[in-house]
């Protein structure tokens, strides 16, 4: 129903629905439900029946949407917030409703920066990453995976050109800049 200044319609009363649609309300009356001998419905005259439960402690300022008042009692804490991804998801919580576009852009954002941070963070290392184990091009050459796409209308081979890009984008540019500075150095 699109949304227009007119008042709308007020719902049918259950024995016009009744009239109207064969079998409608069949489950309202509790003793022709299918489940009735094993269905018990005993609700505490006090609803929910908890307190509530211990907060956790919180060691650094976690994210927490606008709308909500505080962070729920129970949360991960393994992915601290760190560094300029770390930040930009701040700025994500802080500024933005999750209701907003800019928010999970924000935090899309925020994932890149991250992801391309631990891929130069390998490079530094002295164990970078391997591409080859790691992407599963070693599985598609070994277990049939090409021979598993051709004939087929798979929705993953529009973007299989595109992930060999966004794998290798880092180590190209890793290499072109190190054949550079070894370049600079030789030539000094």
């Amino acid at each position: 129903m699109a949304y227009t200044s007119e008042r709308p319609p007020i719902a049918e009363s259950t024995d016009k629905l009744r009239a109207r649609i064969p079998g409608w309300g069949a489950d309202l009356d509790p003793s022709v439900r299918p489940a009735v001998p094993k269905e018990v419905y005993n609700p505490h005259p006090y609803g929910a029946v908890w307190d509530f439960p211990e907060r956790q402690p919180e060691h650094w300022p976690r994210e927490r949407s606008n709308e909500h008042a505080f962070v729920t009692p129970v949360f991960g804490t393994s992915c601290p917030p760190r560094g300029v991804s770390g930040a930009i998801r701040k700025l994500a919580y802080r500024r933005y409703s999750e209701g907003r576009a800019a928010h999970w852009l924000l935090l899309l954002g925020a994932d890149r920066v991250d992801a391309f941070g631990s891929t130069m963070r390998s490079f530094i290392s002295r164990h970078p990453d391997n591409p080859i184990a790691e992407t599963g091009i070693k599985a598609e050459l070994t277990y049939h995976g090409l021979r598993s796409r051709r004939g087929q209308k798979r929705a993953d081979l529009i973007h299989q050109p595109l992930d060999l890009v966004i794998v290798s984008w880092p180590w190209i540019a890793a290499a072109v800049l190190g054949f550079r500075a070894i370049r600079r150095l030789s030539r000094r």
